[in-house]
């Protein structure tokens, strides 16, 4: 580890500083996307376990050590974060710890009409909810099992709780191409933030087909072409996450991000790591390897064992991905085990 990285557990090789974590609290999900869990998975995908899976405990202690570091973000995210049995509570565990200042969600807003005013009332500031289409018979076909109309009542009861509100779509040629423009207006309609990802591979490169590539140039020209130039609104890195934010030339208020992993690579601002709901601490999600923080844990393991173990995780966090736009370069892991 050079002199930085020494002196500060989350700074890599390459001085990134790690601000930003990623806590996946279920490998489960009560829906089925065709990019992330196909049903014709079957048995690979066999879920942990539930004696697996950290306990409210251990999720409190792992990012209390990460606070103490310098984390200031928590995402929590799945498989479906919402269906993890207690989710409110935990939110209100994980805004009371000491340094965090954002406690977010990533969700299929399945179940969030309910729960919004509670999560919000517990200390969770935004949602990024999940929304491929609006097309309803579109929507059950994406999601396999989805119900349009209550991730819509997610969204409005999102927004009636105060919380901030991103959507995300997985930009796919043949599949939702010809709705970007409506999906930016539907989130702008309800003071959102449309988002748009670039379609990545994982499982083995199983779930990817180059055909189906919509790129980060293709998304703006999309936008463009009905609704006039975009001009770029924040510099990488300003926001923390991935994505990269244009607004209307027109309306500057009206923003688009995109998370352009494939063709406009990010990974030089990268500041953040993913914990699996085992307990794995993975440093890229296009890269297999992971630190097992549950076992330092169970064995009795102290905080400063913690701390080493993240440290040595950081130090082993690579220059960028391995994703190649051919679908090669995919990690075996699943996109649902990882939470994006």
């Amino acid at each position: 580890m050079g002199g930085a990285a020494a002196a500060d557990p989350l700074v890599d090789g390459f001085a990134r500083r790690i601000r930003y974590l990623r806590v996946s609290v279920t490998d489960r999900c009560n829906y089925r996307c065709t990019y992330c869990m196909p049903e014709d998975l079957g048995d690979e995908l066999a879920f942990e376990p539930r004696s697996a899976v950290l306990t409210f405990e251990e999720l409190g202690r792992v990012i209390g050590v990460f606070a103490r570091l310098g984390v200031r973000k928590v995402r929590l995210t799945g498989g479906e974060p919402t269906i993890r049995k207690g989710i409110v509570e935990l939110v209100g565990r994980v805004a009371a710890i000491p340094g965090i200042e954002q406690v977010v969600m990533t969700t299929n807003g399945h179940l969030l009409a309910g729960l919004a005013g509670p999560l919000a009332a517990a200390g969770l500031q935004a949602v990024n909810v999940s929304l491929d289409t609006l097309d309803p018979i579109r929507f059950a076909e994406v999601t396999s099992r989805g119900d349009l109309a209550r991730v819509l009542a997610g969204v409005e009861a999102a927004a009636a709780a105060g919380l901030r509100i991103k959507t995300n779509a997985v930009a796919l040629r043949g599949g939702n191409d010809h709705e970007i423009v409506a999906l930016c207006r539907y989130a702008w309609s309800r003071h959102a933030t449309p988002r748009f990802i670039e379609h990545m591979p994982m499982s083995g490169g199983a779930l990817f087909a180059a055909t189906a590539e919509l790129t980060a140039a293709q998304i703006r020209a999309a936008i463009e072409a009905e609704l006039g130039p975009l001009v770029a609104s924040r510099r990488p890195g300003n926001d923390p996450g991935p994505a990269r934010y244009w607004a209307l030339r027109s309306d500057p208020s009206r923003e688009v991000g995109i998370i352009s992993a494939m063709t406009e690579h990010f990974c030089d601002d990268c500041n953040r790591l993913r914990l699996t709901a085992t307990g794995g601490l993975h440093a890229c999600l296009g890269h297999d390897d992971a630190t097992d923080l549950r076992d330092v844990m169970r064995r009795g393991g102290t905080d400063d064992e913690l701390v080493a173990a993240i440290a040595s995780a950081v130090t082993g966090k690579r220059a960028a991905h391995g994703f190649e736009r051919t679908g090669a370069g995919a990690p075996q892991k699943h996109m649902i085990g990882i939470g994006g």
